[in-house]
C-alpha cells in the first residue's frame, strides 16, 4: 500500500483503495480496527447517524494510534444535508441557517474522529438548488482556511453540468467525487473523464454489489484465472489503473486481505482496454 496512493489536485494523498463504513453500526469500531491492522490507510464516513457510526470510526482509529500515525492515515467523512437525516438524530441544529449546520457537522465529526483536521469534507449530495450547493459549499470553503479540513469534494452528484458550474465558481474546487458505480449512470464516462483531466479523485462506492454481471462475465473470469484471483479483484484491479478509487465495504477480514493484495498484480493495456468494453 505504501507507494500505491493518488495525489489530488489539493495536493493530498489518499490511498487507492479506501474502506467504506455504511451500515456497519455496533460493528463499526472492530471492523475499522481490523481494517487498519491489515493495512488499510483510507476510512470513509459521514456524520450521519442514520447509515453510519462516525464515533465508532473514531474509536477503531483511536485503537490503532499507537502503531499508526495521524499523518498516515487518511480521514474522509461528510456533511449530510437534512433532508438525508433521521430527524431523530440530526447531528447538527436543522433550524440554523446552512452554514452552521455545516459547521456544527464539522465540528461533530473532529469529535467523533478524535481528530484536529479531515483530510477530505465531502457535500453528501447536492441540495435543492445549485444556490443551497453553492452556500453550503462557501462554509466548506471555510473550513479550509480555518484548517480543520484539508480538501473538499462531492458525493452523489450524477449531472455533469452541476459539476462542472461547482467547479467553475468554487473558490475551493472539488478534489474529490464520490459515486455509486453503476450501469444506470453509464459508469459515469463523461463525469469521470472530467475528473481525470482536472485531478479530481474519482471514488466509486458499490462497485461490487451492483455489478453482478461484470463479476461473472468471461472477460472477468478469464483475467482472474490468468492471475489466479477472483472477479473482484480483478475489477478493483482494473479501476485502480485507470485512476478510480473504489470504497470496499467488506466485513470479512479474508476479502479485505484480497482487496488489498490487489496491488500484487497488474492488467495489461490490453487487459484494460478489455475490462473498459464492459463499461459501454
Amino acid at each position: 500500500m505504501v507507494d500505491n496512493w493518488f495525489t489530488s489536485s489539493a495536493g493530498v494523498r489518499c490511498p487507492r483503495i479506501v474502506y467504506g463504513t455504511a451500515w456497519k453500526q455496533a460493528d463499526t469500531e472492530a471492523l475499522v480496527t481490523m481494517a487498519l491492522g491489515m493495512g488499510f490507510r483510507g476510512i470513509d464516513t459521514a456524520c450521519q447517524p442514520k447509515h453510519y457510526n462516525e464515533p465508532g470510526v473514531g474509536a477503531g482509529v483511536a485503537a490503532c494510534r499507537g502503531t499508526i500515525a495521524r499523518a498516515q492515515l487518511y480521514l474522509q467523512t461528510k456533511f449530510t444535508p437534512a433532508s438525508g437525516q433521521d430527524p431523530a438524530r440530526i447531528p447538527y441544529d436543522p433550524r440554523a441557517p446552512l452554514a452552521e449546520q455545516v459547521h456544527e457537522s464539522c465540528a461533530a465529526s473532529l469529535r467523533n474522529l478524535q481528530t484536529d483536521y479531515l483530510d477530505a469534507l465531502l457535500l453528501h449530495s447536492p441540495l435543492a438548488s445549485p444556490q443551497q450547493t453553492l452556500e453550503a459549499w462557501r462554509a466548506m470553503e471555510s473550513l479550509v482556511a480555518q484548517g480543520a479540513v484539508r480538501q473538499l469534494g462531492i458525493s452523489n452528484c450524477y449531472h455533469l453540468p452541476l459539476l462542472e458550474q461547482l467547479h467553475q465558481v468554487a473558490q475551493i474546487k472539488p478534489a474529490v467525487l464520490q459515486n455509486r458505480f453503476y450501469a444506470d449512470s453509464g459508469y459515469d464516462r463523461e463525469i469521470r473523464a472530467f475528473c481525470r483531466e482536472r485531478r479530481i479523485l474519482y471514488q466509486s462506492f458499490w462497485t461490487l454489489t451492483a455489478n453482478p454481471h461484470l463479476l461473472a462475465s468471461a472477460t472477468l473470469t478469464g483475467l482472474a484465472s490468468r492471475y489466479a484471483r477472483d472477479p473482484a479483484q480483478v475489477l478493483f484491479r482494473y479501476l485502480t489503473q485507470v485512476d478510480v478509487v473504489p470504497l470496499t465495504g467488506t466485513r470479512s477480514e479474508s476479502h479485505m486481505r484480497e482487496d488489498l493484495a490487489i496491488f500484487e498484480f497488474e492488467l495489461t493495456p490490453a487487459e484494460c482496454g478489455a475490462v473498459e468494453t464492459l463499461l459501454t
